[in-house]
């Protein structure tokens, strides 16, 4: 593996990602040992951000995420126009009246005209029930994080119910589900919530509680990897701007599950069959935007996160009814405090989550004194920015789990806990679980938790420019197989206690690169490969401090 680098000027780091690359070409190598900072060093560029820019949408270590998030990772949110004050509906910031009634009515009228933003105004707000959202187009806005605040004195078992799960056991849902802002479609979450109370614990996607709810629009033609079009069979159920679903199935040599882990002898070798939960999460399901229809050619909105092979059964499938373009913004949500639950038996304080949600967001929001922060479940092309989680200790701060992809979190944090962790609880931290791909972690400040992956085979992840203090633990059923698939990109990453687990991971992870992460060493959790043989991952300019140059890969790939 190599660990050359090159130095480029402060003019250059300035221009695009695409000057940035020319402007190395002239540089010369130099070993990891001499890659430190000194006073005005404008960085070095690793050899692997020279080679992810000739080939940006194939490169077997780094995915392209430059279109993740919100709009093909829009700076700008849509700002609808106000179409209800939650006061006129009966909402008192008093901190004593139960405004959850008065607020879900001002968003249903908003929901009923076609979309519009829905105000809370500065002061507090008590919700003895949760706020669903389930139309689209409807943002909830407060006046500011710091101004407006709902402070929720109940559980979504309260509310709703015990929530089994669906492999078995104990364990409560709302460990890693539901939220006490909950962004999901009308149709989908009232399927969701009756299946919830009657006990029948349901999947959690875009086909419906048991993945039958949906019908092929056209088979697909075999194409690989980081194409923007596809040619299929039937062209005319397809029309530019339509939300689909590309749908991969496995076969009974589990190729798919291999190609995810990058393929190779390791992957082959791998034993896969008694992975039920993994093996759960197929067909893989991608929501994506048709750009354009021509004759039989179809270009996508974005790339293709894997290729498209005849023995996957490849085809353009429909979905349930989708939210989009919906959003919450400026507001604090804090519930009542209580005790952190043991682990995996949350009661369901929990935060804002997107479900069935594409091109939706959350900005300026905070979370305190929650079992779980902020959730992506089967969600994908979400932002979340300006962010973060407070207060007494989260088991999930941050989750994205059910096949959730293309989604950005940026300018994050997640404070240090105001109270001790009681026995028998688990902290992680930024989770990403069962076939999530191509999500993005940007500009993050952890004081606490870790780069969680609960296996479940995610693959083609990217966490960039963030600091942490790595003191959670990772978790993950044995059944549900590797802890990462191919692809996950660690880069500019500042690990203030010096803990390697789960931050340098040239050891673990296939066809992986850890690039610009300061000296760590391996202490408490430590974690053998899933595979055997040779990983084909990448470690540059390991033993610095933010001197890799672009700083930060999603911004740069943006720049591309």
């Amino acid at each position: 593996m190599s660990e050359d680098y090159v130095s480029i000027t402060r003019r250059g780091l300035l221009g695009s990602a695409v000057a940035v690359a020319a402007a190395m070409v002239t540089g010369g190598p130099a070993t990891a040992a001499t890659a430190v900072a000194h006073p005005h060093d404008p960085g070095q560029v690793p050899t692997i951000w020279r080679e992810f820019t000739r080939t940006p949408f194939t490169h077997p270590q780094i995915p392209y995420v430059g279109r993740a998030g919100h709009r093909g990772g829009s700076a700008r949110f849509p700002r609808r126009p106000v179409v209800a004050d939650v006061r006129a509906y009966g909402a008192v910031a008093d901190g004593t009246t139960d405004c959850a009634p008065a607020i879900n009515r001002a968003i249903a009228a908003a929901g009923r005209a076609g979309g519009g933003t829905v105000l809370i105004p500065p002061g507090t707000f008590r919700i003895d029930g949760l706020i669903h959202i389930g139309h689209s187009n409807v943002v909830l806005r407060g006046a500011g994080s710091d101004r407006t605040k709902l402070y929720a004195t109940r559980n979504l078992t309260e509310l709703i119910g015990v929530y089994g799960s669906r492999y078995g056991g104990d364990k409560s849902s709302w460990s890693w589900a539901g939220g006490l802002i909950w962004l999901a479609p009308t149709a989908r979450w009232d399927s969701l919530v009756a299946a919830i109370k009657d006990k029948a614990w349901p999947f959690e996607g875009w086909t419906g509680n048991k993945r039958d709810e949906w019908e092929t629009l056209t088979t697909v033609a075999p194409a690989t990897r980081g194409s923007w079009s596809v040619t299929v069979a039937d062209p005319r159920p397809l029309k530019p701007g339509r939300l689909v679903l590309l749908r991969l199935a496995d076969d009974a040599d589990h190729t798919l599950l291999e190609h995810m882990s990058g393929g190779g002898p390791g992957p082959e070798a791998y034993y896969w069959d008694d992975k039920t939960k993994l093996t759960s999460y197929v067909p893989y399901e991608w929501p994506v935007r048709i750009a354009r229809v021509r004759g039989r050619k179809v270009t996508l909105e974005r790339p293709l996160p894997l290729d498209v092979r005849p023995e996957w059964d490849p085809r353009l499938t429909t979905h349930v009814e989708p939210l989009t373009g919906s959003g919450v913004e400026g507001l604090t949500l804090e519930a009542v405090e209580t005790p952190q639950s043991p682990h995996l038996l949350d009661k369901g304080y929990n935060g804002v989550v997107l479900q069935c949600a594409y091109d939706c967001w959350v900005d300026d929001v905070t979370v305190r004194h929650v079992d779980n922060g902020f959730g992506f479940v089967a969600a994908s092309a979400c932002t979340l920015r300006r962010t973060r989680v407070a207060g007494r200790g989260s088991h999930h701060p941050y989750f994205c789990r059910e096949g959730s992809h293309d989604n950005l979190v940026e300018d994050f944090t997640i404070e240090q806990r105001t109270v001790p962790a009681p026995p028998n609880t688990q902290l992680h931290g930024i989770n990403v679980e069962g076939l999530s791909s191509y999500n993005v972690w940007s500009r993050g400040d952890l004081r606490m938790g870790t780069f969680d992956s609960h296996r479940g085979l995610p693959f083609a992840n990217v966490r960039t420019d963030i600091t942490v203090d790595n003191n959670g633990r990772h978790g993950g059923d044995a059944s549900a197989g590797p802890l990462f698939g191919a692809r996950f990109t660690h880069w500019n990453i500042r690990v203030t206690n010096g803990r390697a687990g789960l931050m340098k991971i040239d050891g673990l992870a296939p066809y992986s690169a850890t690039v610009g992460v300061n000296e760590v060493t391996e202490f408490d959790q430590i974690d053998v490969p899933d595979f055997t043989g040779d990983l084909h991952s990448r470690l540059e300019l390991y033993g610095t401090t933010d001197v890799v140059r672009p700083r930060n890969l999603y911004e740069a790939q943006r720049d591309l």
